[in-house]
């Protein structure tokens, strides 16, 4: 037994002799000891953790060269490569890992809808359950600060900007053509439903330099990557029919999408001010086929619509009215790649096309103008490290505009424009730490109509004040070329500019959020003409300038009271441009200094309903009284509308779905339209511009026939 003894001794003393103690201490940044970290050797079963001095020891039989690995939740792994016999009394710091949630996260300007994003202010069903909005993105987005009430237009007027600064993009890639047309005092509607979306992202300024040629706004739509399932989307509606199908395979999926809309048997039972030989009409359809790769996604979008309409307007100046007749037809085409080229590179690559005709007659006037574009984008991401990360790419955009006008007194004379603009980006995410991040970017853009070339910075930072809260800055300077209504008849020009300056404070916690956001705008080379509307005897220049400067709140609880969810926004804004044919400096009629969104919904158990509520409020509008001394030297009495929605569910599958606007009848005005000659008073006669209808009503049946039987359409009403 004593020989036994001695034999196993020295055989342990043996093996602890062939064996190496690997020791340390783990800290983090702060040289605070961070306790359970897992310390080991890659590929062995030899390692230990951290004590509450976050020290470490263990034993290992490994030898020579070897990888040490440090990991702790919420912190970056750590990895150390040499020697064992050199892995003694090591001191390792651990650095935050800035991909958690609870990182700091580059916010100034922008609201995010959606699942990939950290700090969602709305989220995709938001954007269609919002009383106001009668099912239209934009109408959602209207009650988010930053947004001017301009009613009888129905487009997004972003931070003292007019609408054509606000541009709009599916799966990073442009449509030229986002709204249905319409005619004075009517609102228009955006084209796409938000039925194919899961994503938004809605930028009120200081964005990516991947996006330009917008002054004030980008709003960006994300298309479902992946259905959850077969599934088939029927809708009866007062003003129509929809139709949706959707067929998933194991690595491909379509989803299809169409409606008709007529308006005819609703202002039937509801008459308007307006004198209908035509209401409008539309039939629309929207397809969207993705298909998996081994290391990517394919994405092929596709939309149309064809739209007309016939009314006659009351107009001061004429006895009869104004007719008014239009014939649209709307095509548009996106494909997309994305996809990992390796462990650290990503490339995305899509381009669009958008065909689109109006056929416009007005009095005796006869227009006919067509718009074919092509966007092209090719983008590389290189994720250097988790704090470092690169974007780069290139882009080209093409515009080819035509229009003819004929009357009884001039014969048909045709104009138009090319506009090629070619464009290059580059920026990068730097995160310092947990707390601490910078974007900053250069686009530089050669526009072949100007023979004009432009550099454009951007920078924007975010500083995590509390583990609750964050402060971010945010700097761009933004080109844009005029729109259509300029260069179809005026191409010696240059781009026109501005330069945001954003501070945005966030607070977000206990699914409360809180936002304030300062911002000062500068605009530069305005386009000016010198006659009462764009024409071919405009003389036109780049002499126009302004600003704008405001403040925006937000504030949205789903938490304090049990099945209500609630947001509350408020916007000032101080602006004033000289542009367009403005004689002086002053506040544009888009803009009002005052608006305010108040917007609930609440889940009633019993009744198996949605409610909800939208109220708007807005200042009154500039206007020129020619009675008074001055331009635009009036305001209109303010804005005031409350809607209210109800969603009941039959079944799981099967909602009836009820709205009206403005459900107290305010009578608002949007302006007002002066005689062209005074009476023998030398006194201007006036009418109101009031809205079409003072309130509109919906009623509709939506059923959802799905694999699992649960599925239903609360998400897209």
């Amino acid at each position: 037994m004593k020989q036994l003894i001695i034999t196993l001794i020295t055989l342990f003393s043996f093996q602890l002799q062939g064996q190496t103690i690997i020791s340390g201490n783990v800290f983090n940044s702060k040289n605070e000891p961070v306790i359970g970290a897992n310390i080991y050797l890659e590929g062995t079963y030899d390692g230990s953790t951290s004590d509450d001095t976050g020290a470490f020891s263990f034993r290992t039989t490994e030898i020579g060269t070897q990888t040490l690995v440090v990991s702790y939740l919420s912190y970056e792994t750590f990895t150390m490569v040499g020697d064992v016999s050199y892995m003694k009394d090591l001191t390792i710091k651990l650095r935050e890992d800035v991909n958690t949630l609870d990182a700091v996260v580059l916010s100034a300007g922008t609201f995010s809808a959606g699942d990939n994003s950290k700090v969602n202010v709305l989220n995709p069903l938001d954007v269609v359950t919002t009383a106001s909005a009668l099912g239209d993105f934009v109408g959602a987005l209207q009650t988010l600060p930053g947004t001017s009430t301009v009613s009888e237009d129905g487009r997004l007027f972003v931070r003292g900007g007019d609408a054509n600064e606000t541009q709009i993009f599916i799966d990073g890639i442009r449509v030229f053509t986002p709204y249905t047309p319409t005619t004075n005092n009517a609102p228009t509607r955006g084209r796409y439903s938000p039925f194919l979306f899961d994503g938004i992202t809605f930028s009120t300024g200081g964005y990516s330099a991947e996006y330009g040629q917008a002054l004030s706004s980008v709003l960006l739509l994300n298309t479902i990557d992946e259905p959850d399932q077969d599934k088939t989307d029927i809708g009866i509606m007062s003003v129509g029919a929809a139709l949706g199908n959707t067929q998933k395979w194991e690595k491909s999926s379509l989803s299809v999408n169409a409606s008709y809309i007529n308006l005819a048997p609703y202002i039937a039972l509801f008459p308007d001010r307006n004198d209908w030989e035509k209401p409008f009409e539309t039939v629309s359809g929207e397809a969207v086929f993705r298909q998996k790769t081994d290391s990517g996604l394919f994405k092929l979008y596709g939309a149309f619509d064809a739209s007309n309409f016939e009314l006659t307007q009351e107009d001061i100046n004429n006895a009869d009215g104004v007719h008014f007749k239009l014939n649209n037809d709307n095509v548009y085409i996106n494909g997309s790649y994305s996809g990992t080229l390796n462990a650290t590179w990503s490339m995305f690559g899509g381009l669009s096309f958008t065909h689109a005709n109006n056929r416009i007659n007005f009095d005796d006037n006869d227009i006919d103008d067509t718009e074919n574009s092509f966007h092209a984008k090719l983008k590389f991401k290189n994720r250097i490290s988790n704090r470092f990360k690169l974007y780069f790419g290139a882009e080209y955009f093409a515009t080819d505009f035509d229009e003819t006008f004929q009357n009884t007194s001039v014969e048909q004379v045709s104009y138009g424009y090319d506009n090629n603009i070619a464009a290059a980006f580059a920026e990068a995410d730097i995160f310092a730490s947990k707390q601490l991040a910078f974007k900053t970017g250069l686009r530089a853009e050669y526009s072949e109509i100007f023979k004009d070339f432009t550099v454009a910075p951007r920078l924007s930072l975010a500083y995590k004040t509390s583990g609750k809260s964050q402060l971010s800055l945010a700097y761009g300077n933004f080109y844009q070329n005029p729109s259509s209504n300029v260069l179809k008849f005026e191409q010696d020009l240059k781009p026109q500019n501005t330069s945001h300056y954003i501070m945005n404070y966030q607070y977000n916690a206990d699914r409360r959020i809180f936002r304030a956001e300062a911002y000062y705008k500068k605009y530069d080379n305005l386009v000016k003409y010198d006659t009462e509307f764009a024409n071919l005897d405009s003389n036109f220049d780049n002499t126009g300038d302004g600003f704008a400067k405001g403040i925006d709140f937000f504030w949205r609880d789903s938490n304090s009271i049990k099945n209500f969810d609630y947001w509350l926004s408020y916007s000032f804004l101080d602006t004033k441009r000289n542009y367009n044919n403005y004689p002086m400096e002053a506040q544009p009629n888009f803009a009002n200094k005052h608006n305010l969104s108040v917007v609930g919904k609440y889940w009633v158990e019993k009744w198996r309903s949605q409610v909800g509520f939208s109220y708007g409020y807005a200042s009154g509008r500039t206007y020129t009284n020619p009675n008074q001394p001055g331009f635009l030297n009036e305001k209109t009495k303010s804005f005031n509308s409350l809607s209210l929605n109800w969603a009941y569910l039959i079944s799981p599958q099967k909602i009836l779905y009820a709205s009206v606007n403005n459900v107290l009848g305010f009578r608002n005005i949007n302006g007002y339209q002066y005689a062209n000659t005074p009476d023998l008073n030398g006194h201007f006669s006036r009418r109101a511009l009031k809205p079409a209808a003072d309130q509109f009503f919906f009623i509709g049946f939506f059923w959802t026939i799905s694999e699992d039987k649960k599925s239903n359409q609360l998400d897209n009403l």
